[in-house]
């Protein structure tokens, strides 16, 4: 699990290897990652987009870009949060991933949150 706090957005994350969709005989890793964002600021803020960079063990990369999370683009009051939990298929047992999220103030400032990279492990790799 790993936390950031950025321009009063606080992001958690919490990634799960998924045995029961992976395949490791077919090269196949299902990963799970839970992220929560908090509104720890005064004014409320808007997530606009995300990306993200997902490189697995072999250092292919895969780049994720769009609007929103999920088909959202969560409105966060000083004090909310939002959960959401997405899926990341490897084709090695490890990997990591970063990112961030584009958000907008009600006042029109944009910023970036930035994700810091978590890693996406099953049990039995080594890493």
């Amino acid at each position: 699990m790993s936390k950031k706090e950025y321009g009063g957005i606080r992001i958690i994350v919490h990634s799960e290897y998924i045995s029961e969709r992976s395949n490791p005989l077919r090269k196949r890793f299902f990963f799970s990652y839970r992220i929560t964002i908090q509104n720890k600021g005064e004014l409320p803020a808007k997530l606009l987009s995300r990306y993200w960079n997902i490189t697995d063990a072999k250092g292919n990369v895969e780049e994720v870009r769009g609007p929103g999370v999920i088909g959202q683009q969560p409105r966060l009051e000083k004090g909310e949060s939002f959960d959401y939990t997405s899926f990341c298929p490897l084709r090695t047992e490890f990997g990591v991933m970063h990112g961030k999220f584009h958000m907008i103030r009600d006042n029109g400032q944009k910023f970036d949150v930035i994700i810091k990279p978590f890693k996406l492990a099953a049990p039995f790799s080594v890493n």
